[in-house]
C-alpha cells in the first residue's frame, strides 16, 4: 500500500516497481477519474481490485491512503483474501512535494495544503517501509526488495515470475497513492 504526500514519487515507483516485476498495478486515482462520482469509483476499484486478487498475484495498490481508517480499510480487504499488506511509505519534504505537485499541473497549491491538512503519517504498528522520494528508483527498489526478501510471510512478483518457485506464507500487496 503506497503511502505519501502528493508529490512524493510514489507513482513513479509504482509504475516502476510494476514494470519491472510484472505486476499489476491498480492505480485507483487514475480509476476513479473515469467515475461520474466518488461512490461510483469507489465501486470501480473494488471490482478491479476484486478480479486481481483472485488470481493470488502480488500486486500494487495506489489509492486514497491518507487517513489511518482508509489504510485499515484496504488492509482489512487485502487480508480478508490471503493477502499481508506492505506500507510503503514513500517520504519528501513538504516543499519539494507542493513544487511537484503544482509543476506537474495535477493540482494547485490550496488543494495541495488542503490535502496535506488531512494526512495521517503512518502508526508504528502499520510497521511502514520507509523510503525516500528523492532516491533513484533503483536505491528504492533495492531497498524494497531487501526488506521483502528478510520477510518469511512476503513474496514478490518476482517470485511469482522471474525466479524458482517459493510457498510463502501469505501473499503481500504493495500498496500506493499519490
Amino acid at each position: 500500500m503506497m503511502v505519501g504526500l502528493p508529490g512524493s514519487g510514489k507513482s513513479f515507483f509504482a509504475e516502476q516497481f510494476a514494470s519491472t516485476f510484472n505486476a499489476p498495478y491498480i492505480d485507483a486515482l487514475t480509476l476513479t477519474s473515469y467515475a461520474k462520482d466518488v461512490k461510483t469509483a469507489m465501486k470501480i476499484v473494488t471490482v478491479f481490485a476484486g478480479q486481481i486478487v483472485k488470481t493470488g498475484q502480488t500486486f500494487i495498490y495506489e489509492g486514497d491512503t491518507d487517513t489511518r481508517a482508509l489504510r485499515a480499510e484496504f488492509a482489512q480487504f487485502a487480508k480478508s483474501h490471503g493477502y499481508t499488506p506492505l506500507v510503503l511509505w514513500v517520504q519528501v519534504d513538504e516543499k519539494t512535494a507542493k513544487d511537484r505537485t503544482i509543476r506537474a499541473g495535477k493540482m494547485d497549491g490550496a488543494t495541495f495544503d488542503s490535502i496535506i491538512k488531512g494526512f495521517q503519517t503512518p502508526f508504528k504498528e502499520e510497521k511502514p517501509l520507509v523510503i525516500s522520494g528523492k532516491h533513484t528508483y533503483a536505491s528504492q527498489a533495492k531497498k524494497v526488495l531487501a526488506v521483502l526478501g528478510r520477510d518469511p510471510h512476503a513474496t514478490t512478483a518476482a517470485t511469482d515470475r522471474h525466479s524458482a518457485p517459493v510457498e510463502p506464507a501469505s501473499r503481500r500487496a504493495i500498496t500506493i497513492r499519490s
